[in-house]
């Protein structure tokens, strides 16, 4: 009996190893290898024997089921690194298991292996933007076919802010195995398998690879807001999946205006999967508020003083209105704690432009009671509407909604783009109010009227591509080798002024020439992520010889204003910025004051204080110069020169402002005769007044404007004075007389066409 037992043992013993070395393949593809052997471990096998590396590929041929990523998830080791999970790792793949996407997680593969392009709707707290593209990864091994995963946002707070979560739900450092990239910052490296991006980066690396061949899955999310680069992509894309057959197309929304994408998409498969949400009660005012922004901050404090515990969420339209709110909640707070029992209440802002570590503050935890059994603490959150859909914030409870938001509006005729505080759409209002049900039942206050509701709210926001200035859009489609731009298939094709405006803007930038085609500058303009003015003036000026300063310039007009006003002081704020001042105008006040922050940097001063004491915006000008670097490495790499011309030389800022003119011949305004402080812009006849943010303090005649803002009064903002015969100089094409209408601007004009003639004849007679 001992020696059958023996024999038995023996042969079980034969029998494993030969399975260990023999039968590993068979075993793999049928999904019931141990984790040593698992497929997903390409750190195991990599540069190990042939054997592994067939093993890896015979998988690879294959489709990968749920249960197989799942038994990949659970292993001990890490299939992206090679390493052991950390204990973290385990207790985020828990929360991950409990997110209703996962319940069709087999569904969704199963989907996605028998088509090309795919709509899938996921409802707010459903887990889309992190989960799906982690489904894609374990399905297409991009470390084997050398190829990445795209996922786009709308919002670089979105993209850089979920990079984070999926690298570390994936147990990975940020900017390896996932990484972000976005305009003027790129966090991946060549082990980078999955990219979060905006959907803007994407559509500029596919100027250099038309068929994006780089990936093997390109997910667009948040498809629903529309963006301009998002319309644009999808056009793309529809075209590209014509040529590329392997390449596999997400289109994710979390609204249900999916049937519209379905149809673009020759009529794609859906998938629709329900989101994690407890109902939400919504409060309407009797009647309308005249302040929103008072209104909003009452609503806090009172939220704050009587209801149960529970984080707030209030949305406004813009950073200078946040932190001004954020600011009046913190004082009202700490005087209610001194007044009454009131729990603590930490605010924080949270828009586009902010800091990414200040970003993530908002997923902090609220603070404790002050005391034991005193009433307990909640955070507030003052956003933009980044929090409508691309951002998800545990623990939000009470959602103040005043129903306005920021939008960009182009007026072709006027040739004006502005941004303005617009109503909301009925979309977006159920957007906000869901966004108080994810954890328990929830309350919304609306600051409008149920009738507003009802009957002043449109249903749907309009596309972007409906109200943007589309001149970048043509030159990016131009370099993208679309010929026919008014057949290009757009889901929502814009009005043909539109087009014809950008058309005619690039012709006069020389960007495009007299049939449409685009030109070297046009092409060399294509590869800065700059308006078209701004990279036309870039690249022009080493002809007036002050390429450095027009860099710098150009980066401080890329980023937010560099200037803090706080209402507190802001007296003290307008001395320090006269310190800058330049009589010629806001441009070169500008360029000051970045020169003596470089300055105080090279000096070795505590710039942070420096900046402090200024009055002037450390992170936005360590964000100038951030830009200013990647701008530079783009001109190096096109062989333009950086040079400036000499500080004493009584040119220097003279070619600075020419070098302006090369860029903004468009922007400009003359002085109205009867009227000191009204101005006429060129061609369009637009009467504007100067921004009272200006730094001139003479009425000259003629001056450039960076932006036109539409408020109670149009204003013209960031304004330089120049001379009108460098106009007739340097942009002849645009400055044609005979094409300008009888006025005072012709007449201006012609006298000083004539006056040019005469000194150049007299020039020319001696």
């Amino acid at each position: 009996m001992a020696d059958e037992n023996s024999r038995a043992s023996s042969k079980k013993r034969a029998s494993a190893e030969g399975d260990s070395e023999n039968n590993k393949r068979s075993k793999v593809e049928n999904g019931d290898m141990a984790d040593k052997y698992n497929p997903y471990l390409a750190h195991t096998y990599e540069n190990n024997d042939m054997e592994g590396s067939s093993l890896l590929s015979g998988m690879k041929r294959r489709e990968t089921t749920a249960r197989q990523a799942e038994r990949a998830e659970d292993g001990e080791y890490n299939p992206w690194t090679g390493q052991p999970h950390s204990q973290r790792y385990f207790g985020i793949l828990k929360t991950r298991r409990d997110l209703p996407v996962h319940k069709q997680r087999a569904e969704f593969l199963e989907m996605y292996h028998n088509t090309q392009i795919l709509v899938f709707v996921g409802e707010t707290g459903s887990g889309k933007t992190t989960q799906i593209p982690q489904y894609v990864l374990y399905d297409e091994l991009p470390h084997l076919n050398k190829k990445l995963i795209a996922c786009t946002q709308p919002r670089r707070v979105a993209a850089m802010s979920v990079a984070q979560r999926v690298a570390d739900e994936l147990d990975v450092k940020l900017g390896e195995e996932v990484g972000y990239s976005i305009r003027f910052e790129n966090k991946t490296t060549p082990r980078t398998l999955l990219k979060y991006m905006t959907d803007g980066q994407l559509l500029r690396e596919s100027m250099h690879d038309h068929d994006m061949s780089r990936y093997s899955c390109i997910i667009l999310d948040e498809a629903h807001e529309r963006t301009l680069a998002t319309d644009i992509l999808m056009a793309l894309l529809k075209q590209i999946s014509e040529r590329r057959k392997d390449l596999k197309i997400i289109i994710m929304s979390a609204t249900l205006d999916a049937q519209k994408f379905q149809k673009y998409f020759n009529n794609a498969p859906l998938l629709a999967v329900p989101g994690r949400t407890h109902p939400v009660e919504i409060f309407y005012t009797p009647e309308a508020e005249r302040d929103y922004v008072e209104a909003a901050v009452r609503t806090v404090l009172q939220i704050h003083a009587t209801e149960p515990e529970g984080d707030i969420l209030l949305f406004l339209t813009g950073e200078e209105e946040i932190e001004d709110a954020c600011r009046r909640i913190s004082l009202e707070t700490d005087e209610m704690i001194r007044e009454s029992d009131a729990g603590p209440m930490v605010v924080y802002p949270l828009y586009g432009t902010l800091p990414p570590q200040q970003q993530q503050r908002i997923f902090e935890k609220a603070p404790a009671p002050l005391r034991k059994g005193g009433r307990p603490g909640r955070k507030c959150i003052v956003s933009t509407n980044i929090a409508e859909t691309s951002l998800t914030i545990d623990g939000i409870v009470y959602v103040v909604d005043p129903g306005f938001s920021k939008q960009k509006i182009y007026n072709p005729r006027s040739r004006v783009e502005s941004l303005l505080v617009s109503p909301i759409s009925k979309a977006s209002a159920q957007q906000r109010a869901g966004r108080a049900g994810r954890t328990r039942p929830g309350k919304c206050f609306r600051l409008y009227t149920e009738k507003a509701f009802k009957k002043e709210l449109i249903e749907q926001t309009y596309p972007e591509i409906l109200r943007s200035n589309l001149s970048n859009t043509v030159l990016e489609l131009k370099k993208l080798g679309v010929e026919d731009l008014v057949h290009f298939d757009l889901m929502d094709p814009p009005a043909p002024e539109t087009m014809m405006r950008a058309l005619e803007e690039l012709n006069y930038l020389a960007c495009l020439d007299d049939d449409g085609e685009l030109t070297t500058l046009g092409g060399l303009a294509s590869e800065f992520p700059l308006d078209p003015s701004l990279a036309v003036m870039l690249i022009t000026s080493p002809e007036f010889y002050c390429s450095n300063e027009i860099l710098s310039i150009t980066s401080l007009l890329s980023v937010p204003q560099i200037w803090v006003r706080p209402n507190s002081s802001r007296k003290r704020a307008d001395e320090m910025k006269r310190q800058f001042a330049h009589p010629d105008g806001d441009h070169l006040t500008l360029l000051n004051a970045y020169h003596a922050f470089k300055g105080a940097e090279n000096r070795g001063e505590d710039v942070k204080k420096w900046c402090h004491e200024h009055f002037l915006s450390f992170r936005h000008l360590s964000s100038a110069d951030n830009v200013r670097n990647q701008l530079l490495r783009i001109m190096e790499s096109h062989g333009l020169e950086l040079m400036s011309t000499p500080f004493n030389d009584k040119n220097y800022y003279v070619n600075i402002r020419r070098a302006l003119v090369s860029g903004f011949f468009m922007q400009v305004a003359m002085r109205e005769s009867t009227n000191s402080k009204v101005y006429k812009t060129i061609k369009d006849n637009q009467l504007v007044m100067i921004h009272p943010s200006t730094v001139l303090d003479n009425p000259y005649e003629w001056v450039l404007y960076n932006e036109f803002v539409l408020t109670s009064k149009q204003y013209v903002r960031t304004v330089t004075n120049i001379r009108p015969e460098w106009l007739l100089e340097i942009a002849p094409q645009y400055y044609n007389l005979e094409d300008f209408e009888k006025g005072e601007v012709k007449t201006a004009l012609t006298r000083v066409a004539e006056k040019v003639q005469r000194r150049q004849a007299m020039k020319g007679g001696r």
